[in-house]
């Protein structure tokens, strides 16, 4: 399955409410920019008459301009490759591509080949998620990483020392690349699986969770996530913006998490909970 990027032009005030409405609608993924942002979803999932239903709904508040495409494997990894520049997040942990040379000095490295995958560390979401992954122990840490993308979460827990880092992703492709990425840094304590929360079945507990995926989704499956947390440790939640913080609160409360500090950037949130 190929992607439908969706690019929409929409004052700020308006591009943040625009994201909400379409995350209702299934898409998952979303990258600002300076005239709005792109939003992305699986191609046998795009309606365009409900992006047009939603645009509607704001006429008249400001002005709002938006076009789509179909991105496939291929122009995905071409464009990425033209416009990809490497990173420094927290003057620690250097992202770049394999054909990016390694800073000097820097802590950490993660080499990254997304493919058709989201997470290089440049939306504010997996930056701010590296940086909260940087204030917890993980040594010897059994982890999870939920919606792991790229697998970039994943790696910066093997680099920062956990024992075993179970990686979880819905898209084939993704799960493949992250694997790519993962024997890419030498990190061969992580495991790619397939799946949602149903593959979590009978797992043993961890002793970290990270789940960068979506508000939705992260109300809905939050009671995965805290059965498999024992108390005392931390869980990571990450894609969704500032506003929608309370309803992670308030659905992490009933669940025995307890909120203890969150990051933002451009409204966008990484909040840590830890369980009771």
């Amino acid at each position: 399955m190929d992607f439908v990027e969706l690019r929409v032009q929409a004052p700020r005030e308006l591009a943040d409410i625009l994201v909400a409405e379409l995350a209702e609608v299934g898409y998952d993924t979303f990258e600002d920019n300076d005239e709005g942002f792109c939003a992305y979803i699986g191609e046998g999932d795009f309606n365009l008459d409900n992006v047009a239903e939603i645009i509607a709904r704001y006429e008249g508040i400001g002005e709002i301009e938006y076009d789509h495409r179909v991105i496939t494997r291929q122009n995905w990894n071409a464009e990425w490759e033209k416009n990809f520049q490497p990173l420094i997040i927290a003057d620690r942990v250097s992202v770049r591509a394999p054909f990016h040379p390694k800073p000097e000095p820097i802590e950490y490295d993660i080499v990254i080949m997304p493919r058709m995958s989201f997470g290089t560390g440049h939306h504010e979401t997996t930056a701010l998620m590296i940086e909260n992954q940087l204030s917890i122990d993980h040594q010897g840490k059994r982890v999870l990483d939920m919606g792991c993308g790229t697998g970039i979460l994943a790696i910066m827990a093997a680099q920062l020392g956990a024992r075993e880092v179970l990686a979880v992703d819905v898209e084939p492709w993704t799960v493949e690349n992250a694997a790519d990425n993962a024997a890419e840094n030498n990190c061969t304590n992580i495991e790619c699986r397939l799946g949602g929360v149903e593959v979590l079945a009978g797992e043993a507990p961890f002793d970290i969770i990270l789940a960068n995926i979506n508000r939705n989704v992260l109300l809905e499956d939050m009671h995965a996530y805290a059965a498999l947390l024992p108390a005392g440790h931390p869980i990571l939640f990450s894609g969704f913006y500032q506003e929608d913080l309370a309803k992670i609160e308030a659905e992490a409360q009933k669940h025995g998490l307890v909120f203890q500090s969150h990051r933002t950037k451009n409204n966008w949130v990484s909040a840590s909970f830890l369980k009771q």
